[in-house]
């Protein structure tokens, strides 16, 4: 089992920076990648981004130049530093991580609201 803890969440005006942190715990070892998505109020929850052990990056094309994932291994944690923020951003914001050879995420965390205001 995996647990994920996110933070860093929060009100901020648009253009604004804000970042997420997802601390793991369990057995980590196992993930073969690390991903956030988002949920705005009345909408589907949608992928944002995804990072693999191997380091290899995806985005979602909105998001792409403005948001950045990476991993701090010695602190268990992935992030996600969000910059140039706009006000369609904002959603709650879940981590996941995925086992290997799985096409869907297996573990999330309860989410951490962003909000963008204009």
């Amino acid at each position: 089992q995996v647990q994920l803890v996110e933070s860093g969440g929060g009100l901020v005006q648009a253009g604004g920076s804000l970042r997420l942190s997802c601390a793991a715990s369990g057995s980590i070892f196992s993930i073969s990648a690390w991903a956030w998505y988002r949920q705005a109020s009345g909408q589907q929850r949608e992928w944002v981004a995804t990072i693999t052990t191997g380091g290899s990056t995806n985005y979602e094309d909105s998001v792409k130049g403005r948001f950045t994932i990476y991993r701090d291994n010695a602190k268990n944690t992935v992030y996600l530093q969000m910059n140039s923020l706009k006000p369609e951003d904002t959603a709650v914001y879940y981590c996941a991580a995925r086992l290997p050879g799985r096409s869907n995420f297996d573990y999330w965390g309860q989410g951490t609201q962003v909000t963008v205001s204009s």
